[in-house]
């Protein structure tokens, strides 16, 4: 994987601002730390939030505990942390709280100034899978038979606001059709409702949705990345298939309450690059297709800043609204 070759530096790095913490921040954690993730058990947050606690508790010496508050396009576990005092609470941000939702939702917090990004995880695309029983075996005869029944196609989210949903609503703009948005609270129970029918197609996320594309439960059409993704290498791109200018990637990174510390920022920016450089942490998460190219503590500051800027024009210029 890329990311191999760069962690090495930047885990030299890590180890050295893990040693100046230790000097400024020795009684933390001092306590169980928690990261909060905004969706349901199941979907990619949640995936990663875990593959992450699960090696991150030895190195702090605390249990590290994930706890699901999903709801409002994942900004409720974004609230929660933003107004956290306890100094144990830290949230799996993801672009759909922290670069999208701000331009579509009045949130009850700051998303620039109350909270800080620390570590950035990593980045994965999504997928356009459809329910086995549909009757499209390929992006444009998906687009055919929404033709033929306009608003009769149900598509699944894990929110309004999410990447699911601007994944759909550029692949709507792009292939003029229009089928009927379903939110959900989270991945995991929409993807019950299409694995059963009851929803026709969703714009997922390629951890909520690599495992039920290869026990054949559902369908995958395309990847809304610019390449394949090595899990599904016969899957074509939405260029591919046809259809242009629909690009679609969900990332995910640790962010705490801007009141944080900075020596505990930068421990648990060196503990948790520890944790994204394991031989394990990178099969668990490249089995799900993640890339987890990794960045300093500044490049994913300025990495916010910039996908606040591309998802807000991006929002702006084709009109997308909340349901």
């Amino acid at each position: 994987m890329k990311a191999l070759k760069i962690f090495p530096a930047l885990l030299a790095a890590a180890c050295a601002l893990g040693g100046q913490a230790h000097v400024f921040a020795q009684d933390w954690p001092s306590k169980p730390v928690r990261i909060l993730v905004g969706s349901a058990p199941g979907g990619g947050t949640d995936a990663m939030a875990r593959a992450v606690a699960d090696r991150l508790g030895p190195l702090l010496k605390q249990p590290v505990v994930v706890e699901n508050r999903p709801g409002v396009s994942n900004t409720l576990a974004a609230d929660v942390t933003a107004k956290s005092t306890d100094g144990h609470t830290m949230v799996m941000g993801v672009s759909t709280a922290h670069a999208i939702a701000p331009h579509l939702l009045k949130l009850g917090y700051d998303n620039n100034k109350d909270l800080v990004p620390v570590v950035f995880v990593g980045a994965v695309p999504n997928v356009l899978v459809v329910t086995n029983s549909l009757p499209a075996d390929s992006v444009q005869s998906l687009i055919r038979l929404a033709k033929a029944k306009p608003g009769q196609l149900n598509y699944a989210t894990s929110g309004a606001g999410s990447t699911q949903h601007i994944a759909a609503e550029m692949f709507k703009d792009q292939a003029g059709v229009f089928i009927t948005h379903i939110p959900y609270r989270g991945s995991g129970p929409a993807l019950v409702d299409l694995v059963g029918g009851q929803v026709q197609l969703s714009f997922d996320t390629m951890p909520a949705v690599i495992g039920q594309v290869k026990a054949g439960r559902i369908r995958a059409l395309a990847v809304a990345s610019a390449q394949r993704n090595p899990q599904l290498p016969n899957v074509p791109t939405m260029a591919e298939a046809g259809l242009q200018g629909v690009e679609m990637s969900a990332w995910y990174g640790i962010y705490m309450p801007a009141a944080t510390p900075k020596a505990v920022q930068d421990r648990v920016y060196a503990e948790v690059t520890k944790v994204l450089a394991m031989p394990e942490t990178q099969t668990r998460l490249g089995a799900i297709g993640a890339d987890l190219t990794p960045m300093t503590q500044a490049q994913f500051a300025a990495f916010h800043v910039a996908e606040n800027k591309r998802y807000g024009e991006l929002i702006a210029r084709k009109n997308i609204k909340l349901d």
